[in-house]
């Protein structure tokens, strides 16, 4: 590709006792005849810490090194300001994270890049999983995933499978597993990546996946090695405690549409998986509180079938009371343990989830999550789902980690649904409580977490330790905890040499893996601590976990890895930094986003309810041409958006929407203001007026700022922005919502909404102008084209090099799109749908020179003869 030949990809996973060791290593050549730049660029798991990177060319190697955060800030900065280096390179999706190194070589050069990571396998509905993203975007010559696995258990099951694997594919997968040795390996020939048999393009792209499990004939297995344990605690056969369950539900008006059904449609699902021995109840929460019974109820077939009826009853309405919903669960549930209403020997977990930010009754976070902590007093888990990306997620995080708990972020897709049903599967069999594993205090030091509110069937629970002698072998652990009949209670022991016995048998044990295994697990868990941790106790946890980080050279939230490349070709230095869910700049940018609509739809949908339905699509993502004319292009896949303006005349009409299947086209045409503004080096155009056209349907909309006419055929029909219409024909929905925007959507196909603007008529400069924004774009054809419409396609690009630009407040970067290197200015857009005359800021990657190398052509190829 582009004259990059990948020679070899190899995927090398060694897993010891749960604890995975990943070397990804990719050989390059440049077959071209300059110098060209080759991409590495790897997702893998979010649970994972990246440990070391290296890139060998021409027989020299160049390491990554691994600092504290703010040195390698420094020292990137530093560089920056010299302008000898590139930006950090990070992203992040659902389950992955993107590592992605760039570097210049000569040509017939060879380049070999080498990735290691590791992580702790948990283990979820009896199986631990490990999930390799595979994507090399070419064929490759010698293509190769192997895993070896080592379970001094002994292995019980294994399996693997893609999501890219044919029943041509699926006999190269290679398994076998004998006592504590499992093998895998994928290795198709070039033939077998072809999507087809005369195809250049790879089938290898998607999710690899190996999942296993050990046998146990003892409900624990204890490790000793080198002066560190390890202590796995997966019990089996226990019977299954009952459960109170309070779903706390958030009905504000932002959940209207898609949102809401699907979480009925979990909600339904969920019942039908609930024991007769559980207890239940539903809490709603708009601008009131709403209860469907007073109390916890048994969770009878007839209860069940009333349950049904409710949750398919449950619409959405008001605002946001967050407070007052969680409390009504825990003052609910209090009261059912201590009346007795409820099993004295069960397992008692509130589960919540909301879309957005509370703002009716108590809205500060710090007061709701200190109303919550001294309500709960530790006696059941507190489980926050933030769905989409209008939530504060670190707060809903904070608040759950505070009570036991855990937050999970449900992304609004078509599987949002499945999402919240997952989640329910992992906690809806809780088997013990309050289970504590206790060791000798004189013998163990720096132990991870040893007391865990619940213990979940098909689950693990994982300790962690340090001998303070390093020469002790042995090791006592009292275990208890309470069960649906009675208390557990046991003592289970083990040494060293049972444990050296048992890895004598393999010869690819990584290093001291215990040892690492301890310092991941520590790691993560003082970071978990850190996030709701202040003051002098984040500080410390903050240093210890700093301190491990580097020890052991994990990639983490406080550490960055600095990637040093060759000084010729115009290569430069780059950072790779562990991204945190929740805070970063892309979740602010949605945040915005869905702010903005829910405002929008509150206001639609007051005035004409009967179409709500057209906002339910796509809530978030939106493509517009707004203001002078600024053009905003959302990037989903991406969570970001691209803008440009487009410099032209007035009266130059423009082409923004052209697809040649449905017939629907959009053209515009600019207005300049009422004089010119001699200061001004640039006049400022607006869309005056849009020209919105079905040829299939025989059917044209003109809007301006003074009126909206419809041509069908030879009839017309008038109306002028006093009017408040509601106008729905097969051919045509029309809603004009007086003096503000209107929805427009013609036949089956995408909707439109233009909002109006409007100035003081006096105004010496100014004048009113509109602006365009579609949705439900998916409606239109792959044939798509036009200013807006190239963009309703999928585009994909990169960010390297974010550097200070000319704005202090506004970075520069270099993007990579359709092939183009662009200097590009992080800055803000304004999106006007809710607030016409202030509009909220967008935050995008602007483009410059009238979107010069990210639109097809030049700009003065969409100019048109007229508006029809």
């Amino acid at each position: 590709v582009n004259g990059i030949e990948i020679h070899s990809m190899k995927i090398d996973s060694k897993v010891t006792s749960r604890f995975a060791h990943n070397v990804i290593t990719s050989r390059a050549v440049n077959r071209g005849n300059v110098h060209k730049e080759v991409f590495f660029d790897v997702e893998l798991p979010k649970t994972a810490f990246i440990t070391n990177f290296s890139m060998t060319i021409d027989g020299v190697t160049y390491p990554g090194t691994i600092k504290e955060k703010e040195v390698a800030k420094k020292q990137y900065e530093k560089a920056v300001s010299k302008g000898q280096t590139a930006g950090l390179v990070k992203a992040s999706g659902r389950k992955t994270e993107k590592f992605t190194v760039s570097v210049n070589i000569e040509a017939a050069s060879k380049v070999t890049f080498e990735l290691t990571y590791e992580e702790l396998l948990k283990r979820q509905f009896g199986k631990y999983e490990m999930f390799i993203k595979v994507k090399p975007k070419q064929l490759v010559k010698d293509f190769e995933i192997e895993v070896n696995i080592f379970e001094p258990q002994g292995i019980s099951d294994l399996e693997a499978e893609g999501t890219f694997i044919t029943n041509d594919l699926q006999n190269i997968i290679k398994k076998t597993f004998s006592e504590k040795k499992g093998h895998i390996s994928f290795k198709p020939t070039l033939d077998q990546q072809r999507t087809c048999a005369t195809c250049s393009q790879s089938v290898l792209d998607g999710d690899f996946t190996v999942r296993y499990d050990v046998k146990r004939t003892t409900p624990d297995n204890l490790q000793i090695v080198n002066g560190y344990f390890v202590h796995f605690f997966a019990p089996t056969n226990l019977p299954k405690l009952p459960k109170n369950v309070i779903f706390v539900i958030d009905i504000s008006g932002s959940m209207s549409g898609r949102e809401i059904e699907q979480t009925r449609e979990a909600l339904l699902k969920i019942l039908d998986d609930i024991k007769e021995d559980d207890f239940f109840n539903f809490i709603l929460f708009g601008s009131e509180v709403h209860t469907w019974k007073e109390t916890l109820i048994k969770a009878t077939p007839e209860n069940l079938d009333e349950a049904r009826k409710f949750v398919r009853s449950i619409d959405t309405a008001g605002m946001t009371n967050l407070h007052g919903g969680v409390m009504r669960g825990i003052d609910m549930l209090n009261a059912a343990h201590e009346d007795n209403l409820v099993p004295k020997r069960s397992a008692s977990i509130i589960i919540m989830l909301t879309d957005g930010n509370p703002n009716v009754g108590i809205s500060n976070t710090e007061d709701i999550r200190a109303h919550v902590k001294k309500a709960i007093e530790g006696k059941y888990p507190l489980y926050n789902l933030g769905f989409g990306y209008g939530v504060d997620y670190s707060f809903l995080e904070r608040m759950a980690l505070e009570n036991k708990g855990l937050a999970r972020r449900i992304y609004p897709d078509s599987d949002a649904a499945l999402q919240l049903q997952g989640f329910y599967d992992e906690v809806s069999n809780p088997m013990l409580t309050d289970v504590e594993l206790n060791y000798p205090e004189n013998e163990i030091s720096d132990l991870t977490k040893t007391s865990f509110k619940h213990f979940y069937d098909g689950s693990e629970i994982v300790v962690a330790g340090r001998f303070i002698d390093n020469n002790q072998n042995s090791l006592t652990v009292d275990v208890r905890g309470e069960g649906a009949n009675d208390a557990l209670s046991y003592t289970t022991q083990q040494d060293a040499e049972q444990t050296a016995k048992a890895f004598q048998e393999q010869d690819y044990i990584f290093g001291e893996y215990i040892e690492r295994l301890w310092a991941y697990l520590t790691i993560e868990q003082l970071l978990e601590k850190r996030i709701a941790a202040t003051g002098e106790e984040k500080e410390n946890l903050t240093a210890e976990a700093l301190d491990l980080s580097l020890k052991y050279k994990f990639v983490t939230p406080l550490t960055s890895m600095v990637v040093t490349k060759p000084e010729d070709n115009n290569n430069q230095d780059g950072i790779a930094d562990k991204p945190i869910e929740g805070i970063d700049i892309f979740t602010i940018l949605l945040y915005l986003r869905n702010q903005v609509f829910l405002t929008f739809f509150f206001y639609l949908h007051s005035a004409a309810p009967q179409v709500s339905y057209l906002y339910n699509a796509h809530p978030t993502w939106y493509t517009s041409v707004d203001g002078d004319p600024h053009f905003i292009i959302s990037v989903p896949q991406k969570e970001d958006a691209i803008c440009f303006n487009i410099n032209e005349n007035p009266g130059a009409v423009l082409n923004l929407i052209n697809d040649p299947v449905t017939g629907i086209t959009i053209n515009g045409e600019l207005i300049g203001d009422k004089r010119t503004n001699s200061a001004a080096k640039i006049q400022n155009t607006y869309f005056g007026k849009l020209g919105i056209a079905n040829k299939h349907l025989d059917l044209k909309v003109t809007v301006t700022p003074e009126k909206i006419t419809i041509q069908n055929g030879n009839e017309k029909t008038g109306f002028t922005w006093l009017d408040s219409v509601t106008l729905q024909q097969e051919s045509l929905t029309l809603i004009i919502n007086r003096k503000k925007n209107l929805v427009l959507k013609m036949g089956h196909g995408a909707s439109f909404v233009i909002v109006l603007h409007q100035v003081w008529k006096k105004h010496p400069l100014h004048q009113d102008f509109l602006g365009l924004y579609t949705m439900e774009s998916d409606k239109l054809s792959e044939q798509t084209h036009g200013l807006l419409g190239q963009f309703f396609h999928p585009i994909d690009f990169t960010i390297l090099e974010i550097h200070p630009g000319s704005d202090p407040k506004k970075p520069d970067a270099t993007m990579i799109v359709k092939n183009n290197e662009l200097t590009v200015t992080r800055g803000w857009q304004k999106d006007y749908r809710a607030d016409p005359a202030h509009g909220v800021d967008v935050p995008c990657w602007f483009v410059h020179n009238n979107g010069a190398g990210l639109i097809d052509g030049v700009h003065t190829d969409y100019i048109v003869s007229s508006l029809f």
